[in-house]
């Protein structure tokens, strides 16, 4: 079911074609990297460049993957989860800083970016089979896993159902139990069933939406109204689907004991959207997890802080061996 573009890619030449892409990711974001632990500075953000790198993949369940692959062929697969109305582009601040050793996969999840916009489905379940398919069509055994916020729901429950696909578990900005309670629904929830197509990138909740407690980089803060715009152009109805499928009610803690990988578990402590009360029903199903709060910090930790964030990740995926978690 792939197009021959697609199976040279996995069958041939892939070595090549991964080491000329991330010499051009490279030169891209305007870096060079340095030894882990000292990462170098960035340049600025050529989003039609890094946007050219983009291929796509018709997986077996009839949905057509997006995906960016960076970094050397036969490095350690680190597979980069994005979030809700978000898209592999999110993960660009972060970049210049995680370890040139890595092979990275930033997929743009079913639904956004340049993925296929399927009528059916949308639950957690759909999304990371989706990404159990991306990794068996790149001939990738078993990868590390990073999601934020919705991505770190796929992460979670990837790691559940494929523990033997999962290396080590990374989730920002996530929770242990259903994102959207019943008993509180969050402002957020009820102004995202109040739109009307076509959405206005430039309105209000857009603009609060893609908002920062924080100071992030200028050049990425430029870029944000391009976002947006992608954004605003997902349909309304995956909008609804996913909220509807996915972050309402679904509850995590019957399977979170099934995580068997070392985890990272990083948040901001003035995270808007996860609460304490979520963070610690994750914590408490995770007991062995690793554990960084960044102070002062909202629900994109990687966007805010990048440098800081990616020397947490660099630690745990390329330091830490495997199977050694800390509380």
């Amino acid at each position: 079911m792939f197009s021959r573009r697609d199976t040279n890619l996995v069958r041939t030449s892939h070595v090549r074609v991964v080491q000329r892409r991330a010499c051009f990711a490279l030169l891209l974001l305007g870096c060079v990297h340095g030894a882990l632990g000292a990462p170098a500075a960035t340049g600025k953000i050529d989003l039609d460049r890094f946007d050219s790198l983009k291929k796509t993949v018709a997986l077996p369940d009839g949905v057509t993957l997006a995906y960016v692959s960076l970094g050397p062929a036969a490095g350690p697969p680190v597979v980069l989860i994005h979030g809700y109305t978000d898209s592999a582009r999110d993960w660009l601040p972060l970049l210049p800083y995680l370890s040139p050793r890595l092979h990275l996969i930033l997929v743009d999840i079913r639904g956004h970016g340049g993925s296929s916009r399927p009528e059916c489905c949308y639950t957690r379940l759909d999304f990371a089979y989706d990404v159990k398919l991306l990794l068996d069509a790149l001939a990738v055994a078993r990868a590390d896993i990073v999601g934020h916020s919705l991505g770190s729901i796929i992460a979670q429950t990837f790691a559940e159902y494929w523990p033997e696909h999962t290396r080590r578990l990374i989730l920002i900005s996530s929770t242990g139990h259903d994102p959207v309670q019943s008993s509180q629904v969050p402002a957020w929830v009820t102004q995202i069933r109040q739109l009307q197509e076509p959405l206005d990138p430039d309105s209000p909740f857009m603009l609060e939406w893609w908002s920062s407690p924080t100071p992030v980089d200028a050049d990425f803060i430029r870029r944000e109204r391009r976002e947006r715009r992608d954004a605003a152009a997902i349909p309304l109805r995956v909008w609804l689907a996913v909220l509807d499928q996915a972050l309402t009610g679904g509850d995590l803690q019957l399977t979170l004991p099934k995580i068997t990988a070392p985890v990272l578990l990083i948040w901001g402590s003035k995270d808007p959207f996860i609460p304490e009360e979520a963070r610690q029903s994750l914590r408490a199903a995770l007991p062995h997890a690793q554990v960084q709060v960044f102070a002062g910090l909202g629900h994109n930790p990687m966007w805010e802080q990048p440098r800081a964030c990616a020397q947490v990740i660099n630690a745990f995926l390329t330091v830490a061996p495997p199977g050694a978690t800390r509380s």
